[in-house]
């Protein structure tokens, strides 16, 4: 499906479920990992993660432009467009849009196995797993001051 597929499709829906025309850009973005797709406030415009449409089919790709239409139309008419708004939680439940979309196992297993990197005071043997590498000369010890050494990353 392309860009131009989509636009058609969102705003197909959005008349059928909403009787308002959608009058802005709806797209897919690759770069959206956790969540099915992206209202934004600023330009109104729909992005949509391009992997889930491809996992899942077009049913789950209705179900999130029919969640990012609730937002949108709410937004437009100043209502409440949060998820945890009263007029946005009863709009989804009357479109029957989905709260949330189903996610790909593959993506919570890569997300899962992230390299931890172990570092340890030289004075006090205090050790601290991060994420992320830092540079150890920057940093000093929290419990005494002393310097920290990079052990190993898992």
């Amino acid at each position: 499906m392309t860009d131009n597929q989509l636009q058609q499709l969102v705003e197909e829906l959005s008349q059928h479920y909403f009787q308002l025309p959608f009058l802005h850009r709806a797209y897919f973005n690759s770069r959206l990992k956790t969540t099915g797709g992206r209202y934004l406030l600023n330009t109104h415009d729909i992005e949509i993660n391009k992997k889930l449409y491809d996992h899942f089919g077009i049913d789950e790709l209705k179900g999130i432009i029919l969640h990012e239409l609730c937002h949108y139309h709410l937004h437009i008419r100043g209502m409440g467009y949060k998820h945890r708004d009263r007029d946005f939680r009863e709009l989804l439940k009357k479109v029957g849009a989905p709260r949330f979309c189903s996610t790909i196992e593959e993506t919570q297993i890569s997300n899962r196995k992230k390299v931890l990197h172990t570092y340890q005071c030289v004075r006090c043997s205090q050790l601290y797993i991060r994420k992320r590498k830092m540079d150890v000369r920057k940093y000093r010890c929290s419990k005494c001051g002393g310097e920290i050494t990079y052990l190993r990353s898992e």
